[in-house]
C-alpha cells in the first residue's frame, strides 16, 4: 500500500488536481499496487479556478503527514486566490517535510513556486509556468533554483512541471516512482492515454 496527499488550496485548478486523481485511481483498481489518494486543504470547502466547489477529505491539521509515501501538488491561479493558501506556512511545512525525508513531490504549473518558497529548490533545476516577461520564472530563479524551460523537469525526488498541459505526465511519473515503470506503463495502456514525442519533453513554452 502506498499513500499520496494532495494538497488544495483554494483557487486550486481542476485539471491539474484531477490527473493525480484519476491516474492514482486507475491505478488502485487496476495496477500491481494499492494506492491511497487522501486529499487536505485549510478549509472544508474550497472554490476552485472556474468556479468549481470542492470539500477536501481532511484538513490538513487532522492528518499525520509522515504516514504518507509522497506529496502531489496542483497548481492554481492568483485571481482565485491560490497563493494565499498555497504559499502558507502549513502547506510550506509540509512540502519541506516530504522533501526531508526523500519522498517524491509531484507539483503541477505555478505549484513549483511553493517549492521554490519553501526553500526546497535551491540549487536544483525547476520549470514552472513561463510566459514571456518570466514573472513565475523569475519567482524561481530569486529563491535558489536554477530554471529549465521544458514541459517537465526530474531532480532528485522532485517533479516540476509547466502547466496544466503536463498533469498526467506528472501524474503517471509520480505513479512510476511509486511502483514501476511498468505498472505505469500498464496504466497508462488502460486509461488510453499515448506517450508523448521526445519533441514535446524538449520543447520550451518560450522559444
Amino acid at each position: 500500500m502506498k499513500r499520496v496527499l494532495m494538497l488544495l488550496a483554494n483557487g486550486v485548478e481542476p485539471l491539474e488536481m484531477a490527473a493525480f486523481t484519476d491516474v492514482l485511481g486507475w491505478a488502485n483498481l487496476l495496477g500491481n499496487v494499492s494506492i491511497e489518494l487522501v486529499n487536505a486543504g485549510l478549509r472544508r470547502n474550497i472554490v476552485t479556478t472556474f468556479g468549481l466547489n470542492l470539500s477536501p477529505g481532511f484538513l490538513l491539521g487532522e492528518v499525520d503527514v509522515s504516514s504518507f509515501d509522497a506529496l502531489a501538488l496542483p497548481g492554481g491561479f492568483e485571481p482565485a486566490g491560490f497563493y494565499e493558501e498555497a504559499l502558507s506556512e502549513p502547506f510550506l511545512d509540509t512540502i519541506r517535510h516530504f522533501v526531508q525525508t526523500g519522498k517524491p513531490v509531484a507539483s503541477v504549473c505555478v505549484s513549483s513556486v511553493c517549492l521554490g518558497v519553501a526553500g526546497v529548490l535551491r540549487g536544483k533545476n525547476a520549470t514552472t509556468y513561463h510566459q514571456e516577461g518570466g514573472k513565475r520564472k523569475n519567482q524561481l530563479l530569486e529563491t535558489g533554483a536554477r530554471f529549465v524551460d521544458r514541459p517537465l523537469i526530474v531532480d532528485g525526488n522532485i517533479i516540476t512541471s509547466s502547466g496544466p498541459g503536463t498533469a498526467t505526465e506528472v501524474a503517471f511519473l509520480l505513479l512510476e516512482q511509486l511502483s514501476g515503470a511498468e505498472n505505469a506503463a500498464h496504466i497508462r495502456k488502460k486509461m488510453r492515454f499515448s506517450t508523448p514525442s521526445q519533441d514535446w519533453f524538449e520543447t520550451p513554452q518560450v522559444p
